[in-house]
């Protein structure tokens, strides 16, 4: 691809590698608006208009991690109708594969008859893959590796962490992992509580990603009880190191079945979290596809924009759109 030197160059480039999205983006900003309400989104989102991406025929489909690789996306999901983790690829992340499911219950083991909320990084040539087993109305979390993506060893039938501490009840799932080069550290954030909606989230490390040693002060991070649209609970998170921050994209609960999707930063991604004060970004719409609640966001900036895949209730359907930020700078 050819050196890009002005801004319209990167916006050629973006339109080109994603044309939907960047065509959107294009007629928005020449007309200085949007066909969707304010009060979907804020701080400079906007959702992808013939959202859902995701769902449909397919059933049920939520609580995704992706990867870019080179030009394309790789999107692992959760897939409820086959009580598994299935991946899909995409060429500008709206437009998917067929599902191909890559690991499934696993019948010789107590804890994981049904396989949902994965975390997939790459670390050099090895995909590494931490996920959510679920069984006797309890949650932990398990580990896998792979060498291509599709083909998944489980590092063992035991999980990698479970719910110990008090402010865990039952369940622990939904992890969000790094790999800290400099420390030689995998770095885990994950969501304890009930197993339904769990409640807070906690912290975790570990040198080989199988035996983790949880943070004393955990829960690190939790609901803002002056917050009405955050007041009950906060979960599933996605936490990024962009410079001197740790970026966390979130789920905040009004209540059990109402959530919406904020984003916070810290220094070190244990303390002192930075609420952004347009919180919460992006927002239940009206009648639509996400009437009840969006969740489980996950965010990749891809050099020009920030693409925000997440998942969107109305009644008991669940399926996964995407929000586009134009820009790093996330507005704190």
């Amino acid at each position: 691809m050819p050196k890009l030197t002005t801004r319209r160059s990167h916006r050629r480039a973006i339109w080109t590698a994603l044309p939907v999205v960047g065509l959107f983006l294009w007629a928005a900003a020449r007309a200085g608006e949007t066909s969707q309400p304010p009060t979907e989104t804020a701080a400079g989102w906007v959702k992808y208009p013939n959202n859902p991406v995701l769902g449909g025929d397919l059933g049920t489909c939520f609580d995704i991690s992706v990867l870019k690789e080179g030009d394309a996306y790789r999107m692992w999901f959760s897939w409820r109708p086959k009580k598994s983790i299935a991946l899909v690829d995409s060429k500008d992340g709206v437009a998917w594969t067929k599902p191909l499911i890559v690991i499934g219950p696993n019948a010789r083991s107590d804890w994981e008859n049904d396989l949902n909320r994965p975390v997939v990084i790459k670390n050099g040539d090895l995909y590494q893959m931490w996920y959510t087993g679920q069984a006797r109305g309890k949650s932990w979390i398990g580990y896998a590796t792979s060498k291509d993506g599709k083909t998944w060893l489980r590092g063992s039938d035991k999980p990698v962490l479970s719910a110990q501490q008090p402010w865990e009840k039952a369940a622990v799932m939904c992890p969000h992992v790094i790999y800290d080069e400099g420390a030689r550290l995998f770095r885990m954030w994950y969501s304890g509580g009930e197993q339904n909606e769990p409640n807070a989230i906690g912290y975790a490390t570990s040198k080989d990603g199988m035996q983790w040693n949880k943070e004393e002060s955990n829960p690190i991070f939790r609901p803002d009880r002056s917050s009405a649209w955050e007041q009950d609970r906060v979960t599933a998170c996605q936490v990024i190191r962009r410079g001197d921050w740790h970026i966390m994209f979130y789920i905040g609960f009004r209540d059990e079945s109402h959530a919406q999707i904020g984003v916070a930063r810290s220094k070190d991604g244990i303390t002192h979290w930075q609420r952004h004060p347009a919180n919460p970004i992006i927002r239940p719409g009206s009648d639509k596809w996400d009437h009840d609640a969006v969740y489980k966001p996950f965010a990749v900036f891809d050099g020009y924009q920030w693409l925000l895949w997440y998942n969107g209730r109305k009644g008991g359907v669940e399926q996964i759109g995407l929000a586009i930020h134009e820009g790093e700078d996330l507005g704190f």
